[in-house]
């Protein structure tokens, strides 16, 4: 993504992408204190293990680590700390309602900044069956096979 248009990519979780199938996507922000907001323009932010939950009627993301910010002191918070997402309530209630009913789960997939302001994308996720995941890796690699062999007769 170009800084022409405000966005920054700081992380992306490639797991989720393997481990589920993304339904929707959604865009939520997220509540962080001065010193995690420096480690994530640094780069110090993993998404690998996380997942988003309802409690009270707010979203919260759990296993999200953001790395303690090497110059702060007194200051930085816990690393894996739920991080509660700001949406608006009417959505958190249907996304909710879906993950009840429909037994899927939220997961966040990837973090930005547009222009100052930290950004998480969430996707409404179904989870893949082993099964699943072999064919999506086989056909992953016979494209990558048919993308190479278009390659060498072009040249």
């Amino acid at each position: 993504m170009s800084k022409a248009s405000g966005i920054k990519q700081v992380t992306h979780n490639k797991k989720a992408y393997h481990e589920y199938y993304i339904l929707e996507k959604f865009e939520a922000g997220i509540e962080l204190f001065g010193t995690e907001v420096k480690s994530v323009r640094q780069g110090g932010i993993n998404l690998k293990e996380s997942f988003c939950m309802v409690k009270d009627g707010e979203l919260f993301a759990k296993g999200m680590h953001i790395s303690p910010y090497e110059k702060g002191n007194i200051f930085n918070r816990e690393p894996l700390r739920p991080k509660r997402l700001l949406m608006h309530k009417k959505e958190i209630s249907k996304l909710n309602a879906r993950v009840k009913q429909d037994g899927l789960t939220l997961i966040p997939l990837s973090v930005y900044f547009r222009n100052s302001l930290v950004k998480v994308e969430i996707g409404l996720a179904r989870g893949k069956k082993l099964h699943d995941k072999r064919d999506a890796a086989a056909e992953k690699t016979s494209d990558r096979e048919i993308d190479r062999r278009l390659k060498e007769t072009r040249e």
